[in-house]
């Protein structure tokens, strides 16, 4: 009998994998990935390992989600040991509890690796805390894009009031309407935002704005997807971070100094 993992490749940065996640890679007899898990990591597979690719664009799906369904069921029935390997954490916006499903329905083993989700990572490593003690006790992580494309089932009067930081994914194309929404069911205009358009990778970037502000900065910068919108006070906390982070080059710039001149 084969054995299936649903595993979470993390958000971008190959070092960002776990430990667990990286075992399930190179025993994989066959690995099936999505379009942003970082191609380096496939590297680490065996040689004789069928790789498929099956990744998704908002607009554009290489392969239908019956279809993945499908080839796990597939491959895992022939006792092979099948990877199913999606971007940040299968379980977070990943339809990893789908797959899941499939496999359970057609009586396969099965586990779920998790892994680092991009909510949580990008707004890291661009010097923003998901939370604070002073800048936000509570965050919420929303999807910018759903099945019928604006994400008009969320409860947005809810997110604007009850919660302190929202992390949305895949909401770049959405962005006018999710401001509008937040601002309408009473959140400041004011309210930082900051977008992280590849996050972890190295070619990240973070554009910062308000409520009111970021559509047209996103457009004046051309941010495109994958990317990750983080509304709340705690983007306000990057600034500082930006600070410290040139103090301490400055510092290590005198130190050095100091050092050649002794």
């Amino acid at each position: 009998m084969g054995k299936a993992y649903i595993v979470g490749a993390g958000p971008g940065d190959p070092e960002l994998i776990t430990v667990k996640a990286l075992n399930c890679i190179r025993k994989a007899d066959v690995i099936l990935y999505d379009r942003l898990v970082n191609p380096i990591l496939l590297n680490e597979a065996k040689r004789d390992c069928e790789i498929i690719y099956c990744g998704k664009k908002p607009t554009q799906h290489t392969m239908k989600q019956e279809i993945i369904n499908d080839l796990l069921v597939h491959f895992t029935s022939q006792g092979k040991t099948v990877v199913r390997l999606k971007g940040g954490d299968p379980f977070v916006f990943g339809r990893g509890a789908e797959e899941a499903e499939a496999l359970a329905k057609n009586g396969l083993s099965f586990e779920v690796v998790p892994g680092i989700t991009a909510g949580i990572a990008a707004p890291a490593y661009a010097g923003i805390p998901i939370t604070h003690r002073e800048y936000g006790n509570s965050f919420a992580v929303v999807t910018g894009h759903c099945s019928k494309g604006k994400p008009i089932d969320i409860d947005w009067g809810s997110l604007a009031k009850a919660v302190d930081t929202i992390a949305i994914y895949m909401g770049v194309g959405n962005l006018s309407y999710i401001c509008h929404q937040l601002i309408s069911h009473g959140k400041n205009e004011h309210t930082p935002v900051a977008i992280i358009e590849q996050g972890t990778r190295v070619e990240q970037r973070t554009v910062t704005g308000t409520l009111s502000s970021i559509g047209s900065i996103v457009v004046s910068e051309g941010v495109q997807n994958p990317a990750m919108i983080v509304v709340g006070e705690v983007v306000r906390y990057r600034e500082k971070m930006l600070q410290y982070q040139e103090m301490a080059q400055q510092q290590s710039i005198l130190t050095s100094k100091e050092v050649i001149v002794i």
